[in-house]
């Protein structure tokens, strides 16, 4: 038992298994190993290396945005002419990521709590039993006080008044002049794995370049300074169009950096795209059409309260932040190298494939790779007194000198080999 155990360990540490080899000569089935083979590699460098750099490791930004307007807009709506500014015509004035800028509007001044008629399609009537009182409407503009007014045939109602009359978008756009105002962007990106901070202030831009540049893809594309018209237009709008009843547009800065290299190379990208609707669709198409919200002013006129009613058109600025840092890291690449070489296998498994199962002299490769064991040839070998891998050598041999037909084809199985070692 001792013994036994101990043979046991001796060939468990001091014996190595390697796998049978059977080398064929073939020209097919040769051409198809290689050509898998190929494949495989052109995808492991190709693909895994060159395109999806699987040798680095990737981290994505911390990111923060903050946004300056400049610009001043003039309107004459029936003789009264007022100056806007940044305060006037930008939502919310913080300098946030994503902010509105007004293109267009709807003033209704001096409205004042009170009853009065409500605008005509919005609650017709044609007695005060068609007009709830109490009750709202979801359209409407207040509570309805149950009257209908004969002039207007219309529910009388509780709201601010004179109710706003928004049926009638001004065209041309009121704030045309937004075409001109300019947008300063500033953005700062940490990669924390990587320990490398960067902003959109890279090498060569200072005070004096920014007081004269202004973005252009090709000229100055590292510009932070964007007028709105080019902005429009590169996001594939129409400035008119989109001025008149609003719209969304997305800044993309794009930071996709290869710390491998310099880190001043490290530098961003601006995009822009169209979010809020399709500049090839008509109008007519869009059961929705633009973007516009409410806000008013309110005030104190001899004792009683007051406000100035503004519908506001205008275009959404999101400005979105997208990164992907990159660096050599020796984990990835060995998993890339490893799961590559695991690759290889498949040219293995196809040429079985073709050898055992598609071949016409299939059942030769059968019998060149796989070795039979049964009881029969047991004791055939114990009769001769043969060692049974000595007895199996023999067996495969004449298996072999009746499977081969001696060709001159060099495509044949007849050049098949094999090679066993035995010791007795």
């Amino acid at each position: 038992m001792k013994n036994q155990i101990t043979n046991a360990l001796s060939d468990f540490f001091f014996e190595y298994e390697t796998p049978r080899q059977v080398l064929v000569r073939n020209r097919r089935v040769g051409v198809v190993c290689r050509l898998i083979q190929l494949g495989v590699l052109a995808y492991i460098i190709g693909w895994v290396f060159i395109y999806e750099k699987g040798y680095q490791s990737t981290d994505t930004a911390v990111s923060s945005v903050f946004t300056k307007m400049k610009g001043v807009g003039y309107t004459n709506v029936s003789g009264s002419e007022r100056v806007w500014d940044v305060a006037d015509y930008v939502f919310p004035p913080q300098g946030d990521s994503s902010f509105v800028v007004m293109t267009n509007y709807i003033i209704t001044e001096g409205q004042k709590m009170g009853t009065c008629p409500e605008l005509k399609g919005k609650h017709n009537c044609k007695s005060n039993a068609d007009c709830e009182g109490g009750s709202f409407k979801r359209t409407g503009h207040g509570q309805m006080t149950g009257v209908c007014v004969e002039s207007t045939k219309t529910c009388e109602v509780l709201a601010w008044c004179p109710v706003e009359d928004d049926h009638d978008i001004p065209d041309p756009p009121l704030l045309m002049s937004a075409e001109n105002y300019t947008l300063f962007i500033k953005n700062s990106v940490t990669f924390p794995l990587f320990g490398v901070t960067r902003s959109n202030l890279v090498e060569g831009i200072d005070a004096d370049y920014i007081g004269k540049c202004l973005h252009d893809p090709k000229k100055a594309p590292l510009c932070p300074i964007f007028r709105l018209g080019d902005i429009v237009k590169l996001s594939g709008f129409s400035f008119e169009t989109i001025a008149k009843v609003g719209g969304a547009i997305g800044i993309v800065v794009d930071w996709t950096c290869n710390l491998d290299v310099d880190v001043k190379h490290c530098k961003p990208q601006y995009n822009f795209h169209g979010l809020y609707g399709n500049p090839d669709e008509t109008d007519k198409a869009r059961a929705s059409v633009g973007y516009n919200f409410r806000y008013a002013k309110h005030y104190m006129e001899n004792g009683t309260q007051k406000r100035t009613l503004l519908k506001v058109f205008g275009i959404r600025f999101d400005i979105i932040v997208q990164s992907l840092a990159r660096k050599f890291d020796i984990i990835p690449t060995l998993t890339a190298i490893g799961s590559g070489v695991g690759i290889f296998g498949v040219a293995t498994v196809v040429c079985d494939l073709v050898l055992l199962y598609l071949l016409p002299k299939r059942e030769f490769y059968k019998n060149m790779k796989f070795k039979y064991t049964d009881t029969h040839a047991q004791q055939d070998s114990e009769s001769l007194g043969l060692d049974t891998s000595v007895y199996y050598t023999l067996e495969a041999n004449a298996r072999q000198a009746q499977g081969t037909a001696q060709s001159n084809d060099p495509d044949s199985e007849a050049g098949s080999t094999e090679t066993e070692v035995s010791k007795k």
